[in-house]
């Protein structure tokens, strides 16, 4: 059994090579209502960065200042995220990610395949065009941890990470039983991939708390997107 065959409901899965049903036009349109409620939040939370509204800034600043104040008394502490941090950089991702297009083109899935390269691709565009519109300012700690260079929303590694985990649950969960393990380890896998690597640009102070949540509504939201799409473009290949 090919991977098309086992990729379940997936929404970009290859259902017409392996003789399913395409998702019924109701999952489809919450697929679709589910990407414009993640689009919302991240563009009020963009307008807001814009406006600089002080009750952002002050909670932006003072999750920073306790997170940096923690990580320069624990050198350790320092280590780990920046050990975390790399390994989940983006550019680690994205090799992965490519890995993971030529396993799934190899073995049959082309659809799945495009999408996840479709995905990996768009999000990887977006980050950089919405830094440079935003034209925010990283964090200017005294004595920091940690240097990154560029402008900071959204922050591209937690938009990375959230596409990573997103990718993931699309093309590993439908493996799974459902109260497996298995299903268990794919759905930990991703949130700590997701969570952890968000988190660390935080507890590195190289990051504001607003960027990494922006990181993860966009990254999400483009997943959502490219499936919904990709589900409607094979349904209407098939029919």
């Amino acid at each position: 059994m090919d991977t098309s065959e086992r990729v379940g409901p997936a929404p970009p899965a290859d259902s017409d090579e392996s003789g399913r049903r395409d998702d019924p036009p109701a999952a489809r349109t919450a697929h679709a209502v589910s990407g414009v409620l993640l689009v919302v939040p991240f563009a009020l939370l963009a307008t807001l960065v814009l406006s600089d509204w002080p009750p952002l800034r002050r909670l932006d600043l003072a999750i920073t200042t306790q997170l940096h104040g923690y990580a320069l008394e624990h050198p350790i502490w320092v280590r780990t995220m920046s050990f975390w941090t790399d390994v989940f950089a983006p550019m680690p991702l994205r090799a992965a990610a490519l890995v993971l297009v030529v396993w799934l083109a190899r073995d049959g899935a082309r659809r799945l395949a495009v999408w996840a390269a479709t995905t990996m691709v768009l999000g990887g565009l977006l980050g950089p065009l919405l830094k440079l519109l935003v034209g925010r300012a990283r964090p200017d700690l005294p004595d920091p941890v940690a240097q990154a260079p560029g402008l900071a929303f959204p922050s591209g590694h937690a938009l990375n990470a959230a596409l990573a985990a997103g990718m993931l649950l699309v093309v590993f969960l439908p493996r799974t039983g459902p109260r497996s393990p298995a299903r268990v380890a794919v759905w930990l896998g991703a949130l700590t991939i997701a969570l952890v690597t968000g988190f660390s640009r935080v507890a590195l102070g190289v990051h504001w708390s607003s960027d990494v949540l922006a990181g993860w509504l966009l990254g999400a939201a483009v997943v959502v997107g490219t499936a919904t799409g990709f589900a409607v473009w094979s349904r209407r290949r098939s029919g």
